[in-house]
C-alpha cells in the first residue's frame, strides 16, 4: 500500500513538473496573451501590408534580435511586403510617379509636410493606434503635423560629422574640414541633395529653408569647391562599410548610425559641428495609394508596442519617439550622448520648399555632382566661350572683308563700263 501511495505521489509530482514545463514552453517569447489576442482579433488574416521604409531601419532578427516583420505576420496572419528606399526624394519620386500601392511609409519631416500639402497622405484613425499613448510629448504636435492627424513619430535624430581618429590629426568641431585638401579622396558626403546642401548652408550661415535663389546658388558654389578640393565620394547606406573599413577620414551621416559604426571600428569619433546641424523626425504615414489602411494602422501600432520599439532602437540606434524606450535603463543607448545628447546642439529643422526652389535644388545638385560647376568645368566653359567668340569675330571680319571687296569690284566695273562707252 505504501509503495502504491509512493508511486502515485511520484506520478503526481512528475505530472506537475511536465505540466509546468509545457506551460513555460507555451508562453510566448515576446508577447503577452493580451497582445496576441489583440492582433489575432483584428481580422487581418490573408491580407497584405506593403511597407516602404528606410534601409537598415527595422529589427530584422539578426544577432538574435526580434524579427519585427515576421512577428507582426505571426500575430496578425497578414503578409508583409517590405521594401526600402535610400532618400526622401527617391521615395517621393516613386509615390508621385503612380503605379505603386504602399500602405505604410516612413518619410522625414519636410517630406511629410510636402506630402500633406499635395494631398498624398490619408488621415489616421487613432482608434486603431492605441499605442499612440506611448509617444513622447516632444514628438507630438510637430510643425509638419500640428494636430497629429497624419503621422505617428517613429524616430528622431541629428546629422553628425564622423571622423577617423587614426587619419585626422585634430578633433574637429566644424564642417569646414570637409573642404580641407589634405583629405582629398578621404571624404564621404551625403548622396542626398537636401542634407548635402544643408551642410553648405550651415557653413554660409543661411537658413536651411531659404527661398532665396541666390542663397542656393551660393551653396551650390561652395559644394562645387568641395568637389574640386577633396573629390568627395557621395554615399548613403554604403557609408557603413566604407567608414568601418578605416580607409576614410570623414563621413557625414546620422548620430544613430555613428553608434552602429563604432561597434565595428572603435577608432571613430563624432561631433555636432558648431555651424549647426539638421534635427529631423521620421514618422509613420499612410499614403493615399494605400490598399490596406486597417493593416497599415495595425502595423504602425505594432511598431510602438514598447517591447517592439525597444528592439527597433537596439537594432537601428536612433532615438525612439516611444517614452517607454527612452527611460528603459536596459537600453544600449540609455544615456548615450550621441543619440540622446546632454545639451542641445545648434540645429535647424527642414521644412517643405516652394516648387521653384525644389526644382532649382535638383538642378544645382545634378550640376554639382556632374562637375559642371567645378573650377575646371568653368575654365573649359570659358575657353569654349572665348573660342566661340574668336570664331564669331573671324567670321564677321570675313563677311565685312567680302562685302568691301564686292563693293570695290562693283565700283571698278562701273568705271570700266564708263570708259568703254
Amino acid at each position: 500500500m505504501k509503495k502504491l501511495i509512493s508511486l502515485l505521489f511520484s506520478f503526481l509530482i512528475l505530472t506537475s513538473l511536465c505540466s509546468f514545463a509545457m506551460s513555460a514552453q507555451a508562453k510566448d517569447k515576446y508577447f503577452t496573451d493580451e497582445q496576441i489576442s489583440y492582433y489575432n482579433g483584428l481580422g487581418l488574416q490573408g491580407t497584405t501590408v506593403n511597407v516602404y521604409n528606410w534601409g537598415e531601419y527595422i529589427s530584422d532578427g539578426s544577432d538574435g534580435s526580434m524579427d519585427v516583420v515576421r512577428e507582426f505576420e505571426r500575430l496578425t496572419g497578414a503578409k508583409v511586403n517590405y521594401t526600402n528606399f535610400e532618400s526622401n526624394e527617391n521615395m517621393y519620386s516613386k509615390l508621385s510617379g503612380g503605379g505603386v500601392s504602399y500602405d505604410v511609409i516612413t518619410p522625414s519631416d519636410y517630406m511629410i509636410e510636402r506630402l500633406i500639402d499635395e494631398n498624398m497622405l490619408l488621415k489616421l484613425d487613432f482608434n486603431n493606434i492605441p499605442n499612440f499613448k506611448y509617444i513622447k510629448d516632444d514628438c507630438k504636435g510637430l510643425y509638419y503635423d500640428p494636430n497629429d492627424e497624419y503621422t505617428v513619430c517613429f524616430n528622431t535624430g541629428r546629422t553628425v560629422l564622423i571622423y577617423n581618429k587614426k587619419l585626422v590629426k585634430e578633433e574637429p568641431d566644424s564642417w569646414s574640414v570637409l573642404w580641407d585638401e589634405q583629405y582629398k579622396g578621404k571624404v564621404l558626403m551625403f548622396n542626398n541633395s537636401r542634407d548635402a546642401f544643408a551642410i553648405a548652408q550651415a557653413m554660409l550661415g543661411q537658413s536651411l529653408n531659404t527661398t532665396s535663389e541666390q542663397d542656393w546658388y551660393d551653396a551650390a558654389e561652395l559644394l562645387a569647391k568641395q568637389k574640386d578640393k577633396v573629390n568627395p565620394v557621395y554615399v548613403m547606406d554604403e557609408v557603413f562599410n566604407l567608414m568601418e573599413s578605416g580607409e576614410y577620414a570623414f563621413a557625414t551621416y546620422y548620430a544613430g548610425d555613428y553608434v552602429l559604426m563604432l561597434e565595428n571600428n572603435d577608432d571613430l569619433g563624432y561631433c555636432f559641428p558648431k555651424e549647426g546641424v539638421n534635427e529631423f523626425y521620421d514618422a509613420f504615414c499612410i499614403p493615399s495609394c494605400a490598399q490596406n489602411k486597417k493593416g497599415a494602422e495595425a502595423f504602425i501600432n505594432f511598431m510602438h508596442e514598447p517591447n517592439v520599439a525597444f528592439e527597433n532602437e537596439e537594432y537601428i540606434y536612433y532615438a525612439s519617439a516611444n517614452e517607454e524606450v527612452e527611460k528603459n535603463e536596459d537600453s544600449s543607448l540609455f544615456g548615450n550622448k550621441a543619440v540622446y545628447p546632454d545639451y542641445t546642439p545648434k540645429s535647424q529643422f527642414f521644412k517643405n520648399l516652394p516648387q521653384n526652389i525644389l526644382e532649382l535644388q535638383s538642378t544645382l545638385w545634378s550640376r554639382v555632382k556632374s562637375g559642371q560647376l567645378s573650377k575646371n568645368s568653368k575654365q573649359q566653359e570659358n575657353n569654349i566661350y572665348i573660342t566661340s567668340g574668336l570664331i564669331a569675330a573671324f567670321v564677321i571680319i570675313i563677311i565685312i572683308y567680302s562685302f568691301i571687296r564686292r563693293k570695290q569690284r562693283e565700283k571698278e566695273q562701273d568705271i570700266s563700263d564708263l570708259y568703254t562707252k
